[in-house]
């Protein structure tokens, strides 16, 4: 696993995405070599598409409990349920399997994500993405990296910003069937304004692209904090602006991210559209 060795950046919080990084690799593993032949839905949430498997709650247990044996005073917030206050002003923001329907149905696009908050700035981040062979990560002040077994070690850096018309931007859809719908004709009116919209699964790994230069830029609706605090982390240390609706950060009402030039006009575009609303 890579070190992080850039000179501004915080020991303390280079510590904390070493343990991140050892956690995501471990339950990413677990993930890919683990995953039964027979896998089934464990429970729903917001609604019968929006699942749980058994291995989202094991990888969760999995990475709570490494972080909770090397720092003991510290709080977490994970998707699956893990949930404490911690006294050391460090907390731990977990999404233990991001795309689990990609999971569940064998499609190779999904991640785990964990990210280190101080005092309630994201501090330090990871995105493991086994099937890619991939993992990005990102401190506060130190840049954005991808290792990988094809290009090894890497510095992620937006792609210079095109006309928004010439933008390649990614978005996702909620499991609430009457979001959705709403969602869908939001991205139906939007697709005639952009090169194309594409739609991947998952909201860590799309960050992650657009760190990477992959996309323009992403836009989706309906975000916890496990969904994107990692991958925000990864895509603003790689250049990218990021936020919500206009004035506001990033958020379960809405959430944007693009490389600079592209981030103004398509934050304005999505409230003219009523991206944030049914």
């Amino acid at each position: 696993m890579t070190d992080v060795t850039d000179p501004e950046t915080d020991p303390a919080h280079t510590e904390l995405l070493r343990i991140a990084q050892e956690a995501a690799r471990r339950a990413g593993e677990l993930l890919r070599d683990g995953r039964p032949a027979d896998l089934a839905v464990a429970a729903t949430k917001s609604s019968p598409i929006d699942v749980v498997t058994e291995m989202d709650i094991a990888a969760e247990k999995l990475i709570t409990g490494l972080i909770a044996d090397r720092r003991p005073d510290d709080g977490f917030l994970g998707e699956e349920g893990a949930s404490s206050e911690g006294t050391s002003g460090v907390r731990w923001v977990i999404d233990p399997l991001d795309g689990t329907v990609n999971y569940l149905y064998g499609l190779p696009t999904w991640a785990v994500s964990i990210a280190a908050e101080q005092d309630g700035e994201t501090v330090a981040g990871v995105v493991a993405a086994p099937m890619r062979q991939e993992t990005y990560h990102a401190v506060r002040g130190g840049g954005a990296w991808a290792t990988g077994a094809r290009d090894g070690e890497r510095r992620l850096t937006c792609r210079p910003a095109p006309p928004l018309d010439q933008s390649l931007v990614s978005t996702g859809f909620n499991y609430v069937t009457e979001v959705r719908a709403h969602q869908a004709d939001v991205a139906q009116r939007l697709i005639p304004l952009l090169r194309d919209i594409r739609r991947g699964g998952s909201a860590a790994i799309d960050l992650c692209d657009l760190a990477a230069g992959r996309l323009d830029g992403y836009y989706e609706r309906g975000l916890h904090p496990w969904d994107l605090a990692a991958g925000d982390l990864i895509a603003r240390e790689a250049g990218a602006l990021t936020g919500g609706r206009p004035g506001e950060r990033p958020g379960r009402e809405l959430t944007v991210a693009a490389t600079p030039g592209v981030f103004g006009p398509l934050q304005r575009l999505l409230e003219d559209l009523g991206a944030w609303h049914d």
